[in-house]
């Protein structure tokens, strides 16, 4: 055989470590097509079922490479809390990931707390944690139960963070209880306008109702991780609902406080990569630190003759992006040391 015809093989990495699929706002709802919220775009709320079906079907096909799915968050709509059908719809989707030979580890965004309460998510098939891993000697590495966190390691040497962006926001929350009344007050401070919604006139637009963000609790727990990723030399990619850098997403889908989130990533050397859903039209930037921020374009407002969803292939020096429809292809280097 010509030495030049496989380069790959000759280096030993032509095939990938693993690869893992990337999807997000489905907000599926069985209700005809319809506009954003501010009339701008157009949402496909029964088609996003299909752009599902399509996405397994490709992921299955991959299945021997392929070790796991992130669904990213709005799994379903929130209109279909307001027509009272909120489990049928989430049952519908769910069938559908019934499909993926693979497993997948679901993330929850604001339109999961438009249908359900934070228990309800904790005892549903949403609550992916057992599928986390635990680091015995590392007990300040152990999740409350009072956020959704987990983190596991699906490859020696990679590590995958869930984030909880909820964690902190007035949504799916008892409204009784002192932590909903401190983030009601928090969000009324910075955003003076009747509809907590309305992002008009604020100088920082991402406070509004349909955001969220991390508790000290919750960031605490992510340092404590990411030391021990950093000590044990691992790479480690994190997930989370809501992104959390502005050059990666519009400035009203931003974290509360994206940047508390930022400056602990920061501190550390082992994170290559952040993975968010929420902003529709998605996002990418690689920040000063070399750290890759994707937002998914969304699957709702994707139109029945395209796609929305990805395949990431890991290698030991880079994540390739194999994106679908408006999913664009990328290529992320990881940070020399």
């Amino acid at each position: 055989m010509d030495q030049n015809s496989s380069p790959g093989a000759i280096d030993g990495i032509s095939e990938p470590c693993f690869s893992f699929g990337v999807i997000s706002d489905i907000q599926y709802a069985d209700l005809e097509d319809g506009y954003n919220f501010v009339g701008t775009r157009m949402r496909y709320y029964r088609y996003s079922l299909h752009h599902l079906q399509g996405a397994i079907e490709e992921w299955n096909e991959e299945s021997n490479h392929l070790f796991f799915v992130l669904q990213l968050g709005d799994i379903i709509d929130g209109f279909n809390a307001q027509y009272k059908v909120s489990e049928e719809s989430l049952q519908n989707v769910l069938k559908e990931f019934e499909k993926l030979k693979a497993p997948v580890h679901h993330t929850w965004g604001n339109h999961e707390f438009y249908n359900f309460s934070r228990d309800y998510l904790r005892n549903s098939k949403l609550n992916t944690k057992f599928l986390g891993d635990q680091i015995a000697h590392c007990p300040e590495t152990t999740p409350s139960e009072n956020y959704y966190t987990y983190h596991f390691v699906p490859f020696p040497k990679f590590r995958f963070i869930l984030l909880d962006a909820y964690d902190l926001s007035v949504l799916g929350m008892d409204q009784s209880s002192p932590k909903y009344q401190d983030c009601m007050k928090m969000l009324k401070e910075k955003n003076p306008n009747k509809e907590l919604n309305n992002p008009q006139g604020l100088s920082e637009p991402r406070f509004v109702q349909y955001n969220g963000g991390f508790s000290q609790d919750q960031l605490d727990w992510f340092n404590a991780v990411l030391t021990f990723s950093d000590t044990n030399q691992e790479k480690v990619v994190v997930v989370g609902h809501v992104p959390i850098h502005p050059d990666a997403s519009d400035d009203t889908c931003l974290a509360w406080n994206y940047r508390d989130a930022l400056s602990i990533i920061w501190s550390h050397k082992c994170v290559v990569c952040f993975l968010a859903g929420h902003s529709h039209d998605g996002g990418y930037c690689i920040d000063t630190h070399g750290v890759h921020h994707i937002t998914l374009e969304g699957v709702i407002e994707t139109p029945p003759e395209s796609q929305a969803f990805g395949t990431v292939h890991v290698y030991p020096d880079k994540m390739v992006l194999k994106g679908r429809g408006r999913v664009p292809d990328r290529i992320m280097y990881y940070k020399k040391d």
